[in-house]
């Protein structure tokens, strides 16, 4: 089953604005699913703030609906040119399991959520130690660059296993299907960013 969401979560309302714009374009639950190749069920979940997406799940979604993935950590829009977030402002999203129950083993910040438009997407991410046979893979469009700022991690990749240490940087094409885990006892930390190319 499902973990409750953090409330901060919640307050992000990612899925009450994945609907709004959904239906704002005529588009079914089916159309939704048949575009990002999620199914049905977890689209559903979301949409009902059961659970919240993965930051690979949430570029399907933004992708589908026309808007950049930054849309869904904003409260209104934001025309500014330069933004500034501070610590305390960064929006968080605790993703600790899957529709299926089944856990995911990070949790992410968006680094940048004022301005919605832009081509790259800065998250400050958290892995959780976890085995080999835990390991989630995902894989959307675009590109992704990964810096380690505390602790070791394995990424898999292709047919490529790459352990990375704090300072260790890595470039990917995130089509590829991918999947990271903490070596350590303790939680990394890794500076992800993101380009997901057009809308």
């Amino acid at each position: 089953m499902p973990q409750e969401l953090h409330e901060d979560v919640r307050a992000l309302n990612i899925g009450k604005k994945i609907r709004g714009l959904r239906t704002r374009v005529a588009m079914t639950l089916q159309q939704l699913s048949d575009l990002t190749g999620l199914s049905k069920p977890l689209l559903s979940q979301i949409e009902n703030g059961v659970t919240a997406p993965p930051i690979a799940t949430l570029l399907k979604i933004s992708r589908a609906l026309g808007v950049n993935i930054g849309h869904f950590f904003q409260d209104g829009p934001v025309h500014e040119r330069i933004v500034v977030v501070r610590q305390e402002e960064r929006r968080e999203v605790t993703r600790r399991f899957q529709g299926d129950g089944a856990a995911v083993g990070y949790r992410y910040e968006s680094l940048a959520y004022p301005w919605s438009d832009k081509n790259m997407e800065p998250f400050l991410v958290e892995i959780d130690p976890r085995s080999e046979t835990e390991m989630t893979f995902y894989n959307h469009l675009g590109e992704e660059f990964l810096f380690v700022l505390e602790g070791r991690v394995e990424f898999r990749g292709g047919d490529q296993v790459i352990t990375l240490g704090v300072g260790d940087s890595l470039y990917f094409d995130s089509e590829i299907p991918h999947a990271i885990r903490s070596l350590c006892e303790e939680k990394s930390k890794v500076l992800a960013v993101v380009y997901s190319p057009g809308k």
